[in-house]
């Protein structure tokens, strides 16, 4: 009998395949997926051509269920299954978001955001929706509060990565918030989902833009205890909560989970060592002349593609690595952060590899560093199969600093 290698060996060849494969078993912890649910789906998934076709069924038959139980008075019972059909859903999402299908991208993520609001609403007024004012415009938030007597509570401050839907933050911190009695806000910034998919507003480097009308919106509620706030980022939100720390300080303790110094590492190394030296002499002309030799190989071009939406590059490639570079923590903007700090450092990390320690360096004692292995199964980018023991050691940590406080 031979030993089980899907571990350690993959789900799938394809490596996105896999990663997302880990992703939607680990969200099971908070109930945000059922596990017998992902294993047949991804059973009836060859390759990537089959992904968006099983996903959709599978969600659909989720939101069947929630719509069945719902008629029938079972609050509680829909819900959850809302929030397991917005997790398929945003699968779903993620596949239209890398092709060129922008009518089809929006019936997806209109059914996510469907299925998400109707699991917030399935919570007898304890969760609500919080706009928060933003350049003339609001941002979608969502305040997730263990009950609805509306008493003030510490609140964990979620910000989402580059391209995960909200109903993500449920799993990576808003459940486990609830279960400690505090509440979770989660909300699409610049680029970020609806923001980008319906209103075209592009990503932007300076966080604190965003995160302090968030804290403003925050502290004006009677239900938020405003001395008690506390911030998690994750995934690229460990270099957007870092970046506005430098600027708001209104928070107790903060996490990047994993902690990023310079988003742009991941597009430099992709690049060659010839082409970076265009970049660096702003020759645009000929960068922009051998991108588009280099995005004549189908997979490269729909994963740019994919890649530079958020920025709001509009097709000129020069223009967007150059943003991108933009995205990084100097020397000034560290030295100006004073918030406590906890960086996660996952074995294997795929995106930022080195970051992690990187940045938790560069702050000092401001900041502690904790690992996350292979061995216990919470290796790779966010430690997809190990969020319960992220918010074990997330939550400890985060709740010393409030006592300490």
């Amino acid at each position: 009998m031979s030993a089980n290698r899907a571990f350690s060996h993959g789900f799938f060849r394809d490596r996105d395949l896999d990663y997302e494969t880990r992703v939607l078993l680990g969200r099971a912890v908070h109930g945000a997926s059922e596990i017998g649910e992902v294993l047949a789906t991804i059973d009836r998934v060859a390759g990537r051509v089959d992904w968006r076709r099983e996903w959709t069924r599978t969600a659909k038959r989720a939101r069947v269920s929630a719509d069945s139980q719902r008629a029938r008075g079972e609050t509680r019972g829909a819900g959850l299954a809302y929030l397991r059909a917005a997790t398929y859903w945003a699968s779903v999402v993620d596949d239209f978001a890398e092709g060129d299908d922008g009518a089809g991208l929006l019936e997806a993520f209109r059914a996510h955001r469907e299925c998400w609001d109707a699991f917030v609403d399935s919570f007898d007024g304890a969760h609500v929706r919080v706009d928060v004012p933003y350049e003339g415009t609001t941002l979608p938030g969502y305040l997730l509060r263990p009950d609805a007597t509306g008493v003030p509570r510490p609140t964990l401050v979620l910000t989402n990565g580059g391209d995960a839907a909200i109903s993500a933050q449920w799993s990576n911190g808003a459940a486990g918030a609830l279960a400690r009695g505090w509440n979770a806000f989660v909300y699409d910034g610049p680029g970020q989902q609806s923001m980008l998919f319906e209103r075209a507003v592009p990503f932007r480097p300076d966080w604190e833009a965003v995160l302090t009308p968030v804290v403003d919106t925050l502290v004006a509620r009677p239900d938020v205890d405003g001395e008690s706030l506390l911030a998690y980022g994750i995934s690229q939100g460990g270099y957007w909560v870092p970046r506005a720390l430098a600027y708001e300080h209104r928070f107790v303790a903060a996490v990047a989970d994993p902690g990023v110094v310079d988003v742009s590492t991941r597009w430099m190394h992709a690049l060659g060592s010839t082409m970076r030296a265009l970049l660096d002499r702003g020759e645009r002309e000929a960068f922009n002349r051998d991108m588009r030799v280099a995005t004549l190989l189908p997979g490269l071009r729909r994963t740019l593609s994919y890649r530079s939406r958020p920025y709001g590059s509009h097709g000129d490639w020069f223009n967007l690595f150059s943003e991108v570079r933009t995205y990084a923590l100097d020397g000034e903007t560290l030295g100006r952060i004073a918030t406590p700090l906890l960086v996660t450092n996952p074995e294997d990390e795929q995106f930022w590899p080195g970051q992690p320690e990187r940045l938790a360096k560069l702050l000092g004692e401001r900041a502690e560093l904790v690992d996350f292995t292979k061995a216990e199964g919470a290796n790779l980018h966010c430690q997809p199969l190990g969020r319960q023991l992220t918010d074990e050691r997330v939550f400890g940590w985060l709740g010393a600093r409030l006592a300490a406080r």
